[in-house]
């Protein structure tokens, strides 16, 4: 006799209690009540638990048996399946978006710095995650991700958009990577195709007209005299404000006349060398009595043990009234283009400013190479520096060398 309601309800004997088409209810000795299907499947009995009574009640068990018998009916095994489901459900529960980011943060931590996988981090927990972090990564689609991209981007902020759409296309590409992700959904998505077009801005930066007024700025500078050594350092060196700011003592050595920035410290992450001038020799030993003996040669003024603050050395600059004409940056395009001007050799120039050698074969040769001609760059800089202090005209080294007394007269403290 089929089930009801009220006859299960009145169940107290332990046993199973059929209700047809294989459906039955199993009571425990302790007065449970579980739905179970026997069914058969290739020659085999098997069962296939439904539920609990009475949080599936009768007319909820009835239906999943009839979609169970259904699958039977199209050659299917509705166990397998079952089981298939529940593996699907626990991988994706494994792999959603905010796991497979973090994944892939720690993946690429062993390539940047702290502060670079802190700020990655921040921005995918202000502008990813609250949209898709618990998604699957398998179920987000394409329109989901350009929508994120393009709610940062009306906000004004059209540089982050585009670097927000390339980490989460990255972290698609990892996905796939390590089997986690059968395919790309993202492949097409780039930032040209999504966001609007935008101007590149380059920093702000001095040209070489500007050298005299501004130098002489620089030596009648009455502000914190670290700052003051740390603009002309940063000009004499060409290095990046942030290598700079954290310049330690044991990375120098004044007898040798070279500066050793360790990869951590570096944007490419590769060991930099920095032949040192004998003005930047003198700039670095005029902080010997204003860094407090730290390891630090570029203290923080406010907050000893740590270095200058990001914004202090433009601040500086701004204080001199150079705000929106010049950068701490910008030294480096204002060496770069009085050096190539004056016909020093370009991969010299590139490689003094530790940019990436695209090709592998060249990059392979030039971490070895050029460090004889960079000190001789180096100094060349330093002096040309102290001639336009002066106003004084500097020959281009093209034209100088038809004139064998100008060009030793120009690069003679090489």
């Amino acid at each position: 006799m089929p089930l009801t309601d009220v006859s299960i309800r009145s169940l107290s004997k332990a046993g199973k209690y059929f209700d047809g088409g294989g459906l039955y209810i199993e009571v425990t000795g302790q007065g449970r009540r579980y739905w179970r299907l026997k069914y058969r499947f290739a020659g085999r009995e098997k069962r296939l638990a439904l539920g609990v009574y009475p949080e599936v009640g009768l007319k909820a068990a009835r239906a999943k048996r009839d979609e169970a018998r259904a699958l039977l009916r199209d050659g299917k095994d509705p166990g397998a399946i079952r089981a298939a489901e529940k593996t699907r459900a626990k991988h994706d529960a494994a792999n959603t978006f905010e796991a497979l980011a973090r994944d892939w943060l720690q993946h690429m931590g062993s390539k940047w710095a702290a502060v670079t996988r802190e700020r990655v981090l921040a921005a995918f927990e202000r502008e990813v995650f609250p949209a898709i972090g618990r998604r699957p990564i398998v179920e987000i689609k394409p329109r989901e991700v350009a929508a994120i991209a393009k709610a940062v981007e009306a906000r004004g902020a059209g540089e982050m958009a585009s670097r927000v759409l390339q980490r989460v296309r990255a972290v698609f590409r990892y996905a796939v990577a390590h089997e986690r992700l059968e395919s790309n959904p993202l492949s097409e998505l780039t930032p040209s195709e999504v966001l609007k077009p935008r101007q590149v801005k380059h920093r702000a930066a001095l040209a070489d007209p500007d050298l005299p007024a501004f130098l002489r700025k620089l030596d009648r500078y009455e502000g914190d005299p670290t700052t003051k050594h740390a603009l002309h350092l940063l000009m004499l060196t060409a290095v990046r404000p942030g290598e700079l700011r954290g310049a330690r003592w044991d990375e120098i050595d004044t007898e040798r006349a070279v500066w050793r920035i360790p990869a951590a410290r570096m944007k490419m992450k590769v060991d930099h060398v920095v032949p040192l001038s004998k003005q930047a020799i003198a700039a670095i030993e005029a902080m010997l009595p204003l860094s407090g003996g730290g390891v630090l040669v570029f203290p923080s003024p406010f907050y000893p043990g740590k270095s200058l603050s990001e914004n202090t050395l433009n601040s500086a600059l701004a204080r001199m009234g150079y705000k929106g004409i010049a950068t701490a940056h910008g030294f480096r395009a204002l060496f770069s283009t009085v050096a190539n001007e004056c016909g020093w050799d370009a991969d010299v120039i590139e490689r003094q400013l530790a940019h990436r050698e695209r090709n592998a074969v060249r990059a392979a040769y030039h971490r070895a190479a050029y460090l004889e001609e960079r000190a001789r760059l180096m100094q060349w800089w330093a002096d040309y520096l102290d001639g336009r202090r002066t106003g004084a005209r500097v020959v281009p080294m093209h034209r100088a060398a038809r004139t064998p007394d100008l060009v030793r007269g120009q690069r003679g403290a090489a």
